[in-house]
């Protein structure tokens, strides 16, 4: 009986693609035309079924759309990456689709840059920049440390703390694309102003890390202060902004990795995002 219906249903989906066919302006149509549109027809329900029933969210999907909504700052104050999607985001992070975003950060930015304003020449146009995974990486220390995936019952999950000490040793790597696009703005006579979230302490280790990955020539390097530890981040930074704007500056661009780095008041007039699902501040 089942078979029967399965049949009758058949017959009656054919005559309507049938008819489609012979309605539109194509006039070459043949039975092949519509195995071929029942086959699509079929495929497409079946599909449709499976998502419905959650066939198709894998682990894989799940982790992308994790990664994904960090990006579109829909998940947020997060203070690690879900164990379930460590493994994910390492290989993101490590992956020539990282540098690609990367790089497609740096072209958009370029062309900002190249068509859309004129500096005022009176040394009062200026661009920003953060320091982590922004002009060089901490992916080094985040792979050591698995990205925070649990491994073994030895793992040590990366913290601050633990950061901050792999800061002061100076190993950042430099994130090429960013440095080309540093210097193009340098070039352009912009002042650069660089804040960061690195404590004050970490001044001379960032300094000589920045020097080493080829950044040089920029205005001012601006540090959190010891009682600048109780604020939150985009609140600092805005603040640093602010101080910038009053003395003059027009803000042109930022570039960050971090939503505190663009978001808030103070902003400029274009904002460019890096990916960077690693971790929250």
């Amino acid at each position: 009986m089942a078979s029967r219906a399965a049949l009758w249903f058949l017959w009656l989906l054919s005559l309507c693609l049938t008819s489609e066919i012979l309605a539109s302006e194509n006039d070459t149509y043949s039975w092949s035309n519509i195995l071929q549109l029942l086959e699509a027809q079929c495929v497409a329900k079946r599909g449709d079924e499976d998502l419905e029933k959650g066939k198709e969210l894998t682990h894989k999907n799940y982790c992308e759309s994790w990664r994904f909504n960090v990006e579109l700052h829909n998940i947020k104050d997060f203070n690690s990456i879900p164990d379930e999607c460590a493994s994910s985001v390492g290989k993101y992070m490590s992956s020539s689709q990282y540098k690609s975003d990367v790089r497609r950060v740096a072209h958009e930015a370029s062309r900002f840059l190249t068509n859309s304003f004129r500096l005022a020449g009176d040394s009062r146009d200026a661009w920003v920049f953060d320091v982590d995974d922004t002009l060089i990486s901490t992916v080094p220390f985040y792979k050591k440390h698995h990205f925070g995936d649990i491994v073994d019952c030895r793992s040590d999950p990366p913290d601050r703390a633990s950061l901050e000490k792999w800061m002061a040793k100076g190993k950042a790597t430099v994130i090429d694309d960013m440095l080309s696009l540093f210097r193009e703005i340098n070039s352009k006579g912009l002042d650069i102003f660089i804040i960061s979230w690195r404590p004050e302490h970490l001044r001379a280790a960032t300094v000589d890390n920045l020097f080493k990955a080829g950044y040089h020539g920029w205005t001012k390097l601006i540090l959190r202060c010891d009682e600048e530890s109780y604020v939150d981040a985009q609140s600092y930074k805005s603040e640093q902004r602010k101080k910038l704007v009053e003395q003059g500056y027009r803000l042109w661009g930022i570039v960050g990795s971090q939503w505190s780095s663009l978001t808030g008041h103070s902003t400029a007039m274009r904002t460019f995002k890096l990916p960077n699902p690693m971790y929250y501040l």
